[in-house]
């Protein structure tokens, strides 16, 4: 009877999950592990040659169009003035008006320390949306593992859901 009982709640799981998934619409872009890789190091290659002493960071985006586009942080005396990682990747694909589907951004301590993943902040969140829910971004874990997710699970409550889709800026083609 146990054994009949955890095989119908692990199908109702499932089942759940895979109705949440339709739901909020997570089912409709399936991860790119070989764009995710390369992602990584071109980013780690670029830091490596970039700032070969110290910290380093630097943000990759790839595009619709098979585009690589890489930022890094502008260095400034006044900290306020400082822009995202990602910002001029992001600024990129607006000039050239390709469709962003991965967002990457790396950065280490210094030359001996490992690199890490970090999960875009809000405002880049709100910059990646215009190109919609499954855009692909990578995000920080306790291990340093490369893991991507759609920007939608960043997001399961957005503001946007209080609007027509229609009526939000976003991309065209």
């Amino acid at each position: 009877m146990r054994l009949k009982m955890a095989v119908i709640y692990g199908i109702i799981c499932l089942l759940n999950k895979a109705i949440s998934c339709i739901n909020e619409r997570h089912c409709n872009v399936m991860r790119d592990e070989k764009i995710e890789k390369e992602m990584y190091k071109i980013a780690k290659d670029f830091i490596e040659k970039r700032y070969p002493v110290g910290w380093g960071g630097a943000a990759v985006i790839h595009t619709e169009q098979e585009h690589y586009l890489i930022s890094v942080s502008i260095e400034t005396a006044n900290a306020s003035a400082i822009l995202c990682i990602e910002t001029g990747a992001i600024l990129e694909a607006h000039k050239f008006n390709e469709k962003v589907t991965h967002c990457l951004c790396l950065v280490r301590d210094n030359e001996r320390s490992p690199f890490k993943i970090l999960t875009p902040c809000g405002i880049c969140q709100e910059r990646l949306k215009f190109w919609g829910d499954e855009v692909q971004v990578a995000v920080t874990t306790e291990d340093y593992s490369l893991k991507f997710v759609q920007l939608a699970e960043l997001q399961p409550y957005h503001w946007s859901k209080a609007y027509p889709a229609d009526k939000l800026e976003h991309f065209e083609e």
